[in-house]
């Protein structure tokens, strides 16, 4: 660090006496950042380079708010949401979150696509890829697809695939080493020299997984020239037709260390904490030479008939769906993506909306589904303020009396503030919980 910052280096050193810093960004799937501004409960301070993040206090716990079991931010580092704010984004896209879990940089990428095109987001471990589907669950994202594979060996599967790609690669951690000092035990056992060879091989995966004219997007949350800059030259060495392209630029970020080699690492960007509020990361963007002109929409052969009790159910919504992608497997229903390619042989934690489940003679709707409409597009709804005790009961699993709602028998979609948080069964003014297990607010 004294070699690559000089002058710099007392300023770095000085910044470990600082606080950490907490943030959360705003899900614009769900609400726009100046409607959540209206509501939100915290004191925020504006993430300056970031659009819907802000930092909030240490003393405010925006994880225990049901505005978070609705889905409207996501609690992130500060510098964590350079990247998916850094890759632009299409409707319409295909993208892939190569390194997702848990999910931070995944739910932005949703919330640029808006519901269009399809999220491939994967992990390689099987428990942190099921905690990332929970939370783009919660986030309301319909057109994905969460895989639990190797990037590099499922790269031929994907060839010239993905309109954009991102890739967090796994890393060192140097630079949250003010966040997390465990961080530092982690890195004298595993440091730059082991995981710069992992980096290399992802990085060349993620380039051939890539169309001609997509984008990529580098990052990790170290300061090291061996994972850094050098994983850059590894790509452009090796895959020639790859280059790096400026990032809007911000007062405080630096530019990448160049070298005499001609690759234009000046382009890419370093967050350092002595510089910037926010923890240590690098960031580099590049797009693949040439045009693409092939559609990545697949398609489909006839007409499907939907189930007599799933049909019905479907029609109490308003929520837009092509039958012709819905996939049922024994007795769970799927909305697929039309842009998803062949899956058998990857290994799927969620193909697609997880709608719900046929049972004898009726469908019992997913929490997933609840998360992924607004409070408009289902025709029995009960909306409870924020204030009101039976939020929290509800999220904790406990039947509610809502006898004083004009709501209707049958399926209820419970919503916060106008926002879902997921089913109940009302009779006779019971509330009957259908709150999934999993997520009770403990």
């Amino acid at each position: 660090m004294k070699m690559m910052l000089g002058d710099e280096y007392d300023s770095y050193i000085e910044s470990f006496n600082d606080k950490r810093l907490y943030g959360l960004r705003v899900n614009n799937l769900k609400i726009s950042t100046e409607d959540f501004l209206k509501i939100c409960p915290f004191k925020l301070e504006p993430v300056p380079w970031i659009e819907n993040g802000f930092y909030y206090s240490e003393d405010d716990k925006p994880a225990k708010h049901p505005y978070y079991f609705a889905g409207l931010y996501y609690i992130q580092e500060p510098s964590a949401m350079t990247p998916a704010n850094v890759l632009p984004i299409d409707e319409g896209d295909v993208v892939f979150d190569m390194c997702a879990a848990p999910g931070g940089k995944s739910t932005e990428l949703a919330a640029k696509l808006n519901k269009t095109g399809l999220l491939i987001t994967n992990d390689i471990s099987n428990s942190r890829a099921k905690a990332l589907l929970k939370n783009v669950e919660v986030f309301g994202v319909p057109n994905l697809c969460v895989l639990n594979e190797d990037p590099v060996g499922i790269a031929s599967r994907f060839s010239g695939f993905f309109d954009k790609v991102l890739i967090d690669a796994p890393c060192s951690g140097e630079g949250m080493f003010r966040k997390d000092n465990k961080l530092i035990k982690a890195w004298e056992k595993n440091g730059p020299e082991f995981y710069s060879q992992i980096q290399r091989n992802i990085i060349l995966a993620g380039a051939d997984m890539l169309k001609p004219g997509g984008k990529l997007l580098y990052s990790t949350c170290t300061f090291s020239k061996l994972e850094d800059e050098d994983s850059v030259i590894h790509l452009l060495t090796n895959r020639p037709d790859m280059h790096l392209i400026d990032i809007k630029p911000y007062e405080g970020f630096s530019h990448g260390f160049d070298t005499d080699e001609g690759y234009h690492l000046e382009k890419a960007v370093r967050i350092f904490p002595h510089k910037m509020p926010g923890e240590g990361h690098f960031v580099a963007l590049f797009e693949k030479d040439g045009e693409d002109y092939t559609s990545s929409k697949r398609p489909v052969s006839g007409k499907t008939k939907l189930p007599d009790e799933l049909k019905e159910f479907m029609d109490s919504t308003t929520f837009e769906y092509d039958p012709a992608y819905i996939n049922i497997r024994d007795t769970r229903v799927f909305l697929t993506s039309p842009y998803m390619a062949e899956e058998r042989g990857l290994r799927i934690i969620r193909n697609g909306l997880l709608l719900g489940e046929l049972k004898k003679n009726r469908f019992e709707p997913s929490q997933a589904f609840a998360m992924a409409l607004t409070n408009d597009q289902f025709n029995n709804c009960l909306d409870l303020s924020v204030s009101d005790d039976r939020v929290i009961r509800y999220l904790k699993g406990e039947t509610i009396d809502i006898d004083d709602f004009n709501v209707k028998s049958g399926w209820t979609l419970v919503c916060v503030d106008g926002y879902p948080l997921g089913w109940g069964k009302n009779a006779n003014g019971q509330l009957k919980n259908k709150y999934l297990a999993g997520w009770r607010w403990m």
